[in-house]
């Protein structure tokens, strides 16, 4: 006859057993519904999608830190992009270091993927980790064609990141390069005090925890 000491371990390995089965299959559909997503696979991801309760959207890839927005905006994807925020994908999510698609849009000069997010209503003004707004991106990469897009979205070229206390206007004028960027903000100065500008908002969002 087993001993209680006996019983009492085997109901331990049970329950053990039953909690680490729910978090093997999330971590399995995690890591297939991103699989799916890189591969491209809209049928397999629009499964993972519709299932009841999936949270796969709101959730980072274990490897690259970044959310299915993230990824297709990365690689430069229109369709993907309205694919997945059509079936619930947040425009104003945060990857690891706190970017949002949009950061990754300014950083690759993705102007078309600006254009999908804003047309969103992403929030221009987001901040990242390092307190950069698309911006400031923008100008770190003297796109002024971004720029352009961005300003004309309502960014504001005043936010300071927190690295250096630095707006996207002080980097501008700080560089030799950016005199055509730093003409811009002028121009855009000029609109907003005309009336013409869009007011420019701040959103930062909790980086979550997935």
């Amino acid at each position: 006859m087993p001993s209680l000491r006996n019983l009492a371990a085997l109901f331990m390995t049970f329950a053990a057993l039953s909690l680490a089965a729910p978090a093997a299959a999330q971590f399995s559909d995690r890591y297939n519904f991103f699989k799916a997503v890189k591969d491209g696979d809209v049928l397999k991801v629009k499964s993972f999608i519709d299932q009841p309760g999936s949270t796969l959207l709101d959730m980072r890839d274990n490897d690259s830190g970044e959310m299915a927005l993230h990824m297709v905006t990365r690689r430069r994807d229109v369709p993907w992009m309205n694919f997945l925020i059509a079936n619930g994908a947040s425009v104003n999510v945060r990857d690891k270091n706190g970017n949002a698609p949009v950061h990754i849009a300014a950083q690759l000069g993705y102007i078309d993927g600006i254009q999908v997010l804003v047309q969103r209503k992403a929030d221009v003004n987001a901040l990242n980790s390092r307190g950069e707004s698309p911006l400031v991106v923008a100008v770190q990469q003297r796109n002024a064609m971004v720029v352009r897009e961005l300003l004309s979205a309502g960014a504001n070229p005043d936010l300071a990141d927190h690295v250096a206390g630095m707006s996207a206007r002080d980097y501008a004028e700080r560089d030799r390069r950016a005199a055509a960027i730093t003409r811009m903000f002028k121009d855009n100065d000029n609109k907003a005090k005309a009336g013409e500008a869009k007011p420019a908002t701040v959103l930062s969002l909790p980086n979550p925890g997935n």
